[in-house]
């Protein structure tokens, strides 16, 4: 299997593990981070520093990414794997799916979670159809492959699967409760958005003087990228840093949470949630072009096609905005939790991933 992000990493794992469910003695090696290594891959190279946003961050990363690909390339066709399963990256997956084919490699090749699935561009989905058997997590992608004639699996989301909804939390005292804030995997991402989150928290503490903050660390490297953070900003009260989404949402009231996958782990856990993003002056045109004629950008919001959860952008991102968003989720969260559960079943049903490891498995077996 072969990732890029920390997201990537957590949902080949999970296929993975419910892989080796059906088949006890598959062999399972992969491009990845911590999550795959935990799961029992061998991992060929890891994945940490490798995601950008846009061709700015990523000029810096063409040429290690270009060598490992290269690298993986001539050793995957030399292999006799049973399946090669692409998760997400598609700057990088696409390229040695294709290299692949060029070279004559005949044997399966598995898109899992293709590339653009909210861009709905004919010419990616024919090349990663021709290509690839794509397996797509979201109903509209599939609507659009199959709008084109192309063939392509779907069994809902494997989150559905992963995911259950917390029990039932009394409402967060009036003078505390807990935040989480979400600022994201990657080290810009980070930089960016601690200054706002953590001016948000201090105008919540001016009514809420007992409020604590947990802090999602996607991985070694980000618990000190935010550890720096935290004493750059002076950062007071009670705050703690958690590896991983799951674990920091669980603790939450409330939570900040940086547009990604971490906004469906949010809503499937149902905890009350503002999406937020904000970009380097650099890749803000690259981001206009691309992210222009979507009329949102978190995947909730996309999902119900509305504004399901408060979405705030680049400079709006401000203490205040986010401060003002956030308190009222904190007061009554009614309305987050009804939203909640219309998320999951737009995301598809409760066995998405089960169903999911026995198409890799069907595919592994029929090579």
């Amino acid at each position: 299997m072969s990732t890029g992000e920390p997201s990537g990493d957590f949902l080949a794992a999970e296929l993975g593990k419910a892989m080796r469910a059906l088949e006890p003695g598959i062999e399972l090696s992969g491009i990845g981070g911590e999550r795959m290594a935990a799961a029992g891959f061998h991992l060929t190279k890891r994945t940490t520093g490798w995601a950008s946003l846009g061709p700015v961050e990523a000029l810096t990363r063409i040429p290690p990414l270009l060598y490992h690909a290269l690298r993986h390339l001539f050793w995957l066709a030399a292999q006799r794997f049973d399946l090669i399963v692409m998760v997400d990256f598609g700057a990088f997956n696409l390229r040695i799916a294709k290299w692949l084919r060029v070279l004559g490699y005949r044997g399966p090749i598995l898109y899992y979670i293709p590339p653009g699935a909210w861009f709905d561009k004919p010419a990616q989905a024919r090349e990663v159809a021709r290509l690839t058997t794509p397996l797509t997590p979201f109903a509209h992608q599939r609507d659009f492959y199959r709008s084109l004639g192309l063939p392509v699996a779907w069994f809902g989301h494997p989150l559905v699967s992963l995911v259950r909804p917390r029990s039932v939390r009394p409402l967060a005292p009036a003078d505390g409760g807990t935040v989480a804030l979400l600022p994201g995997s990657r080290e810009a991402e980070v930089r960016r958005h601690m200054g706002p989150l953590l001016g948000a928290c201090r105008l919540l503490r001016r009514e809420r003087p007992q409020l604590g903050l947990v802090i999602a660390a996607a991985h070694a490297e980000a618990e000190r990228w935010i550890a720096t953070a935290l004493a750059s900003e002076g950062a007071g009260g009670d705050v703690t840093i958690v590896r991983g989404a799951r674990a920091t949402l669980e603790a939450a009231d409330a939570a900040f949470v940086a547009s990604g996958t971490a906004l469906l782990e949010a809503a499937l856990l149902e905890v009350p949630s503002v999406g937020l993003y904000i970009l380097g002056q650099a890749q803000v045109a690259y981001a206009r072009r691309v992210l222009g004629r979507l009329p949102f950008v978190t995947l909730p919001n996309l999902l119900l096609g509305r504004e399901a959860i408060p979405e705030i952008l680049q400079d709006d991102a401000t203490a205040e905005n986010l401060a003002a968003a956030l308190e009222p989720l904190l007061r009554d969260p009614a309305a987050q939790f009804a939203t909640s559960r219309e998320i999951r079943a737009a995301l598809g049903p409760p066995d998405a991933l089960a169903r999911s490891a026995e198409f890799a498995v069907g595919l592994a077996r029929s090579a």
